[in-house]
């Protein structure tokens, strides 16, 4: 009977892209205190409402690398699921952004904005391995979503 071999995985021509997707649901108000009310009116629409509106919140957080030699994980994705789960969900999920996120307070909670949040709740929070954080990608709509991808690089 022949036996299998077991070898460790063969090394990838790239990085690989390795994405959780969690949901949440959240309440906010896009509201610019430094301007006045009919210019908040004006640039946020139906957005500025001072009873707040909501949405069904996707994210999707993508880790680049090469996968590991050992174990052929970029991240293990389990682990992933629970930085995202701690560091974003656990506070936003039901929440109103504005008011009960203290990790939010003075930022204007945009699309663009949540994702640039949450990229610094996540870098530095993934377990160490070969991965680095590559993309936050915020769905407000399912037609309307942002992407970050990290400070630039200096000088560029």
């Amino acid at each position: 009977m022949p036996t299998r071999r077991s070898r460790s995985a063969a090394p990838a021509p790239g990085p690989v892209h390795v994405t959780r997707q969690v949901h949440f649901n959240a309440a906010h108000r896009l509201h610019n205190p430094a301007k006045s009310a009919a210019w908040n009116r004006r640039t946020y629409g139906p957005c500025n409402n001072p009873r707040w509106h909501g949405h069904n919140y996707v994210l999707e957080v993508t880790v680049a690398g090469e996968p590991d030699p050992d174990t052929g994980y970029v991240i293990d994705l389990k682990a992933l699921k629970d930085v995202i789960e701690r560091r974003i969900v656990a506070d936003c999920d039901h929440r109103n952004l504005n008011e009960e996120v203290t990790w939010l307070r003075g930022v204007i909670p945009t699309a663009e904005n949540l994702a640039v949040a949450f990229w610094q709740r996540l870098a530095d929070a993934l377990p160490p391995g070969p991965g680095r954080l590559h993309r936050v990608r915020l769905f407000e709509t399912p037609r309307n979503f942002v992407d970050y991808h990290g400070p630039a690089a200096a000088g560029g």
